[in-house]
């Protein structure tokens, strides 16, 4: 069952929207004078739909809301249609929706303009004589609008309420009363907001991928920093261990006067973990594990390994890290062809190579000794001549006489052999 509470004239919906807040979570605006809210499960408390009617006047009235009309209904635009049409208080039974609704004129429909002269010159006056119309050829004449009013006419409307989207603002700011310049006071402050923060996140049923600190600065401009999640994560802990860490390898270059902090909720990330499949650590642990490890080896030292979208040997870039879907394990175990592996030496071994007539015969380098009884290559490659690195080498894949395979090299600018990886 549906409610809907209207005041001619009113044009502050808060105020009905309030009145309708003690009854029901589940309101919509429908206007600036009506608004419609869903009032299922009621019965326990009031009664029956008619001692609900009147406990909704009687709050209204106790809201100082001179005139307000309310009706029930069975769908919300039943209920507005009589609210709109039928002062006092309005009860519409369950399949009765017509014959009460009949009586009203056409203007509680809200039809445009050029429909409602349409039906005026039709002689259609009330919603009963546009429900005894037949639904074909008003659809044929007046489209779907028509078919539409046609509906609402018979009280057949059956659409979903629609509430309005409450945005909620996940930050949070404090101004200090002396300027702070070490880090434990700023923990102690962080702590206290993040811990807000968190808690209103699970309320609401979100986590956070991203966090946004700022502090303004003694003469100084604010001091922004943004801690980008893999994973996204609502516990208050591991949020002020990766901002103080964060904080101590960037530190302000001022006193700090005030801070805000702002979280950006994302929906919460569930696994279901197979029986077979390995148990990965904790996103917490692992984040904060990353951030210790960043702290010692450098900004952009510590993450996945990624191949760039180049031919020079070798190259790669750390990106942020990021754990796998859950079912990429399962993936990665279907299908799988057995290959070679190569276990790169970084950098490479420097190696004599005695190579007549261009190719390699035998090779010498630390702990690496033997004569090559097969060979492939060469394979010549080089690029980026326009920057002071670049490179052109011949690269070999060659097989000793103890078994062993290796990937080898020369460098054409210098003339020198190197070993760049062995084959498992």
């Amino acid at each position: 069952m549906f409610a809907a509470l209207h005041s001619p004239g009113l044009s502050d919906p808060a105020r009905l929207a309030e009145c309708a807040a003690d009854f029901s979570p589940r309101i919509e605006i429908t206007a600036a004078d009506t608004v419609t809210f869903d009032i299922s499960g009621l019965a326990h408390l009031f009664g029956s739909t008619k001692d609900i009617a009147h406990a909704l006047a009687r709050r209204t009235a106790g809201a100082g809301i001179a005139e307000c009309r309310v009706a029930v209904a069975s769908n919300p635009d039943a209920a507005v249609h009589a609210a709109r049409g039928t002062a006092g208080v309005t009860v519409v039974a369950p399949g009765d929706e017509a014959r009460t609704l009949g009586p009203l004129p056409i203007a509680v429909l809200d039809p445009p303009e050029e429909l409602a002269e349409t039906l005026a010159r039709w002689g259609i006056r009330t919603l009963a004589q546009l429900a005894a119309l037949p639904e074909a050829g008003i659809t044929e004449r007046l489209g779907t609008e028509g078919a539409r009013l046609h509906r609402l006419a018979r009280g057949a409307g059956g659409r979903p309420l629609v509430p309005p989207q409450s945005i909620t603002v996940f930050e949070d700011a404090l101004e200090l009363e002396h300027p702070i310049t070490l880090l434990e006071p700023l923990t102690f402050l962080l702590g206290r907001i993040l811990n807000d923060l968190c808690a209103k996140l699970d309320a609401h049923g979100f986590a956070a991928h991203e966090v946004r600190l700022t502090l303004k600065l003694e003469n100084a401009p604010p001091h922004e920093r943004v801690l980008r999640l893999p994973y996204p994560m609502r516990d208050p802990k591991a949020f002020l261990k990766l901002v103080t860490l964060d904080l101590d390898t960037h530190p302000p270059p001022a006193p700090i006067l005030a801070l805000a902090l702002a979280m950006e909720p994302v929906n919460p990330r569930v696994v279901q973990h197979g029986l077979f499949v390995p148990l990965a650590p904790e996103p917490q642990k692992l984040e904060l594990t990353l951030a210790r490890i960043t702290k010692i080896a450098g900004e952009g030292n510590a993450g996945a390994a990624e191949i760039p979208d180049t031919h020079r040997p070798g190259a790669f870039r750390i990106k942020p890290f990021a754990p796998p879907p859950a079912d990429a394990h399962q993936k990665s175990t279907r299908n799988v062809t057995p290959r070679a592996a190569a276990r790169v030496f970084r950098p490479a071994l420097r190696a004599d190579i005695d190579a007549p007539n261009g190719r390699p015969a035998r090779i010498q380098a630390c702990g690496i000794r033997g004569a090559v009884i097969a060979s492939a290559g060469p394979w010549r490659t080089s690029g980026d001549w326009w920057r002071e690195d670049t490179w052109s080498r011949d690269e070999w894949d060659i097989a000793l006489s103890n078994g062993a395979l290796y990937r080898i090299y020369r460098d054409r600018a210098s003339g020198e052999w190197f070993i760049e990886a062995a084959y498992d």
